[in-house]
């Protein structure tokens, strides 16, 4: 190599290594406002800016960068908020994105840390979703319907109705002295999910934690935060016998780490399973949907990929999901409703093959469909915050949607005298809607007024934010998570009266359930309460479980099925 091409070599290396050192060029933050649903956050070039947000409380101060940090001082803001937060940035296009350093003030944490802003009117993309369905590994032909009565095919029974006459329970029962406990049987893991039956098998889901000591934080409080549970596990099925609580067969349906993140308060088995006496569906949200028969031979399963469900003004807060499969005529029907896509999925029951998806705008929500074959026809009724909706479950055409429902929505829909009863509990609307079959097109009411040719009536902040609502004998029961028990005449919507519960303790979860003219009322803390239904507030008994209880009981054949957040009991008389 000749002295001139050696020089020029070494000259352009070390050119490269001095760029390659150099550190990234300054990111300038943007100066027009960016967005995340009902926040607005300004940068002005003259060094201040502003955070609001609607339900939140404005922030206001100055902000300067060094490289790619941001460093954030409030001048008027919450209380506690007068320290400096970093964090750092990075724009790509027009996405502006945060990730904490260190910020003591929660509020601005909660809305920056992980969070990424857009220009009004600009969408995010929005990353194609890939079902995929897998064959099981049962080879044989699918059995035949099993046999067997006192079926409780999914969450809350038959249409989610919640009661089952001619049980003849007992008041008074007590695991500690073995009162009217005909068995109990321990379920490994965490799950809020709820147990099903059909014939002599009960079916119960769980997640089971590598870590020894997982939990959940049960109570009424706000906290939006995650489990920081990101440890392997199993998610299992368990098929259990209902006369003696022995498991028949178990199986694990998937392992590995949790590819959403769950609340704190909630597990990653929150969706309970459903049968059709043929199959059992069990759905993991991000882990898949699996299909059993009765023997445990794994039918099919169907992967969704990652469902991101979470708070609905901070999309960086994941909660896991909760709603459940429901099974009619052959189809297995799920609601999905994430922060990036939401849709309506119907699946051939027996195989697993997409029959039908439905897109939806929505936010997202936790509540189970319900399908009931009405006088104008099967209707499938999905709970939601942009819109209550009704379709055709056999196509997954929209019917009628309804607007005014709360921002968070988790009781599943009911129908009773004639009416779907549809409730939610987040403020300030909290509404309860009884709504006609045979609508079509937008339900919605006009400011003012709480009824219309479709609406029999409605109310405002009376919603239920977790338990699903009881119609039984001709009243709609409203229970809400801090034990306010409301009761209206169905028909009319006429309050009969308005009682707060004596046990509240860390509050309500569990829906109610009923039989034979009593309602079984289940609190965070374990405490089951005993009332007379009807028009009088009557209490009858109070009863210890022992253990938090967040899973709504099952009845069958003279037993409720009660899930503890351990154990699960069969209580009946002796």
């Amino acid at each position: 190599m000749s002295p001139h091409a050696s020089r020029a070599l070494i000259a352009f290396t070390l050119a490269s290594f001095l760029i390659a050192a150099a550190p990234s060029a300054q990111q300038a933050l943007p100066s027009v406002p960016l967005v995340i649903r009902a926040f607005t956050l300004r940068f002005d070039p003259a060094g201040t800016f502003t955070l609001s947000g609607e339900g939140w409380p404005s922030m206001a101060g100055t902000w300067t960068t060094s490289g790619r940090e941001v460093a954030l001082q409030l001048h008027n803001g919450p209380k506690d908020c007068t320290g400096v937060g970093r964090y750092t940035f990075a724009v790509d296009g027009a996405r502006v994105s945060f990730n904490l350093i260190a910020d003591a003030c929660q509020p601005r944490r909660m809305i920056l840390d992980r969070s990424q802003w857009l220009p009004p009117g600009v969408q995010p993309a929005m990353q194609a979703r890939h079902i995929v369905r897998r064959g099981g590994t049962a080879k044989s032909a699918l059995p035949p319907q099993a046999k067997g009565s006192g079926h409780w095919p999914s969450f809350r029974g038959h249409e989610a109705a919640g009661s089952a006459e001619g049980q003849h329970l007992p008041d008074d029962w007590s695991p500690a002295t073995g009162t009217n406990i005909l068995w109990r049987t321990t379920i490994p893991g965490l799950a809020h999910s709820s147990p099903i039956i059909w014939g002599d098998l009960l079916f119960v889901t769980s997640a089971v934690s590598s870590r020894p000591n997982a939990t959940f934080k049960p109570g009424l409080y706000g906290d939006g935060d995650a489990s920081e549970d990101r440890s392997a596990h199993r998610w299992m099925l368990y098929a259990i016998d209902k006369r003696t609580g022995t498991i028949r067969w178990e199986r694990t349906a998937a392992q590995g780490e949790p590819r959403n993140k769950r609340h704190i308060k909630s597990t990653y088995a929150s969706s309970s399973p459903a049968s059709n006496g043929r199959i059992v569906v069990a759905w993991f949200g991000s882990q898949g949907i699996y299909a059993y028969d009765f023997d445990g031979g794994l039918r099919w399963s169907v992967d969704l990929g990652r469902v991101d469900m979470g708070a609905y003004d901070i999309p960086s807060y994941e909660w896991g999901p909760a709603s459940s499969p429901i099974i009619w005529n052959g189809l297995v029907i799920v609601q999905c409703d994430t922060q990036s896509d939401s849709f309506l999925l119907a699946l051939n029951a027996e195989t697993g093959q997409t029959v039908w998806k439905t897109a939806r705008q929505e936010l997202p929500s936790w509540g189970t469909p319900t399908i009931v074959d009405t006088t104008a026809g099967p209707e499938l009724i999905t709970n939601a915050s942009n819109f209550v909706r009704g379709y055709d479950p056999k196509t997954g055409r929209e019917l009628w949607h309804l607007g005014g429902s709360s921002k968070i929505t988790a009781p599943t829909p009911i129908f009773a005298n004639g009416l779907h009863i549809v409730t939610s509990g987040r403020a300030p609307e909290r509404p309860v809607f009884a709504v006609r079959p045979g609508a079509r097109g937008d339900l919605t009411l006009t400011a003012g007024t709480t009824d219309n040719a479709s609406i029999a009536w409605s109310k405002t902040g009376r919603g239920s934010y977790m338990p699903t609502p009881l119609a039984y004998r001709g009243i709609l029961y409203v229970l809400a998570n801090n034990g306010v028990f409301d009761t209206y005449d169905i028909t009319t919507g006429k309050e009969i009266y308005r009682e707060r519960l004596p046990l509240v303790g860390s509050g309500y979860s569990a829906s109610p359930v009923a039989a034979d003219g009593k309602i079984y009322l289940s609190n965070e803390d374990g405490e089951m309460l005993v009332v007379e239904a009807g028009a009088t507030f009557k209490h009858l008994a109070t009863n210890s479980i022992g253990e938090p209880l967040m899973a709504t009981p099952a009845l069958s054949q003279g037993v409720m099925y009660v899930r503890g957040s351990r154990t699960l009991f069969a209580i009946g008389r002796k």
